[in-house]
């Protein structure tokens, strides 16, 4: 919500952050004697939930330590910042999307965290349409690298991962097919959606570094933002570049 309040004479815009129910989690404070088991069984969830929260490496705790509780209803919980985070790096760790952790949590800019802060991590979703993160099976991955590789082998990480990322925003999206397979050998008006279908390159091993973008994109990293469509950017195709720009990533351009 937004707060207008008078300082100095100037008028102000507050913006209050307002989380979720679910973000509400208990804070314990930790007593001598007390284990990270013995805690996690106390409030009735699991060892790796309450380490996870808590970015904790190992069982060493002490006394007077506050340890964020998950919520054991929903299965989200609550994150301490450390320093050299990253919401992707935080979001990889949890096996949630990036783009959930800051829808979550209203972040604006989410460049803008910082050792200290909170952020409420979500439970990893399993409904909505398409194919979830814990349906894809290894067919599915290894075409979907095949795919990487035959498209953007030769450009940067970033955009090997993006060209991941838009297969899978077609599976999100209700105007695709709803899977990896069906996305990736779509067949409309007499063209395939994708090049390496029609001459052949999609059945070409996929390359270890196409593999590695492929899991990144899985695991929800994005770097086009929600993108549908990806071209090399020396093509003059008019309805191509007519659609809303995201970015431009090595020779690639991605669209909406």
């Amino acid at each position: 919500m937004n707060v207008t309040r008078v300082l100095m004479g100037f008028f102000v815009l507050v913006t209050v952050l307002t989380l979720p129910v679910a973000a509400q989690a208990a804070i314990h404070t930790v007593s001598p004697g007390e284990s990270l088991y013995l805690i996690s069984q106390k409030y009735g969830i699991s060892l790796n939930n309450l380490m996870a929260s808590n970015g904790i490496q190992s069982s060493l705790i002490y006394p007077g330590q506050k340890l964020y509780i998950p919520d054991s209803a929903t299965g989200g919980y609550m994150y301490m910042v450390k320093a050299g985070d990253s919401i992707y790096q935080i979001a990889r760790r949890a096996g949630v999307n990036y783009q959930d952790i800051i829808r979550h949590n209203g972040l604006y800019n989410p460049d803008l965290i910082y050792p200290g802060s909170s952020l409420y991590i979500p439970p990893v979703s399993r409904g909505g349409n398409g194919q979830g993160r814990s349906e894809i099976t290894p067919q599915d991955f290894d075409l979907l690298a095949r795919l990487i590789t035959a498209e953007a082998d030769g450009e940067p990480y970033a955009g090997k991962v993006a060209v991941g990322a838009v297969v899978l925003n077609r599976v999100r999206n209700p105007n695709f097919p709803n899977t990896i397979r069906g996305v990736i050998y779509q067949y409309e008006d007499g063209i395939y959606q994708f090049e390496p279908v029609l001459n052949g390159w999609i059945n070409r091993p996929a390359t270890p570094d196409c593999i590695r973008a492929a899991r990144d994109a899985v695991n929800g990293w994005d770097p086009t933002n929600g993108a549908l469509y990806f071209f090399a950017t020396y093509v003059t195709n008019k309805w191509l570049w007519s659609r809303p720009l995201s970015t431009i990533i090595g020779g690639v351009a991605f669209t909406y």
